[in-house]
């Protein structure tokens, strides 16, 4: 049997928008933010308070659940710009507190 240069043409292209999409999975797949869930409700104001209480200044400009350094996790942008990252546990105690330091990569 023998397939027309359409039908071949048109298998190529298909396979090619399965390529794609295939590597658009594992993309995002490898994307530790796509995982990340953000600490909501009252837990939200019980974690920035304490996070707050931490730093003694600053903006909360990112939270999550179950990190994997702690229960929370909730980033505080300092008035200088610099980060840090305050670890609570379930009870919203602070278990650690570092500056956060992004890799450029």
């Amino acid at each position: 049997m023998q397939l027309s240069k359409r039908t071949i043409g048109v298998a190529v292209g298909v396979a090619a928008v399965i390529a794609l999409i295939g590597t658009g999975v594992a993309v995002a797949s490898n994307d530790d933010d796509a995982t990340d869930r953000s600490i909501e409700g009252s837990a939200l104001q019980k974690a920035t308070d304490a996070a707050l209480a931490e730093t003694g200044q600053g903006e909360v400009t990112g939270t999550e659940v179950n990190d994997e350094e702690s229960y929370y996790e909730v980033e505080v942008t300092l008035d200088d710009g610099s980060q840090v990252d305050v670890q609570l546990d379930r009870a919203f105690h602070v278990v650690s507190s570092d500056a956060d330091h992004e890799d450029d990569n």
